[in-house]
């Protein structure tokens, strides 16, 4: 990020107004590819026009934008024993679409611990039906392969069974549309 600016602003949707609202955008509707980084890209802009911001987007690479550090950096985020993105809210189901970079200094909020720190059965680690997950990281191609194949819990679907597993995903009502649209665009 250029010295000129001193913040960063993280977006991510809410997850409960969401996707009825998504669902009717012309980019949802209009059969093109990428309809939720098009639907980002055009609100953000909009947005940082607006703010006399500069837009980032995690998709736009590569090189793509540090996404994962920057959340880390936030204090709302952590890092999840799946080596996902864990939030205070929202639990495994973290979607961030971009980022407002200000010239201001904006102050930080300051969080709880990680949510996964009194975690005591982790049931994320145990969830994938491939043993995608360990503590190395993220086998992204065993979990393509798998779904390719034998979904076994209908993770194309339903969404991915460790994400829904964390005991803060589970509090969050998302729906099963929702998180087929998210493993269908990974699986691409």
């Amino acid at each position: 990020m250029p010295s000129k600016y001193k913040s960063l602003v993280l977006l991510g949707p809410d997850i409960q107004t969401f996707w009825p609202h998504f669902i009717n955008q012309v980019e949802y509707l209009d059969g093109d590819p990428d309809p939720l980084d098009r639907w980002s890209v055009r609100i953000i802009s909009g947005w940082a026009e607006t703010l006399k911001a500069k837009a980032v987007y995690p998709f736009n690479g590569p090189p793509y934008p540090p996404f994962y550090n920057w959340a880390l950096r936030s204090g709302s985020c952590h890092r999840s024993p799946l080596h996902m993105l864990v939030h205070q809210r929202n639990g495994l189901l973290l979607s961030l679409r971009g980022a407002l970079a200000v010239t201001e200094q904006l102050g930080q909020t300051i969080f709880d611990a990680a949510p996964c720190d009194s975690c005591l059965t982790k049931p994320c680690l145990q969830a994938c039906p491939v043993s995608a997950f360990d503590v190395t990281g993220y086998d992204a191609d065993m979990c393509r392969t798998h779904i390719s194949t034998n979904d076994s819990t209908n993770c194309l679907t339903k969404g991915c069974t460790a994400r829904h597993a964390c005991p803060i995903s589970q509090r969050v009502e998302r729906s099963a549309a929702q998180s087929a649209f998210h493993m269908r665009a990974f699986f691409k």
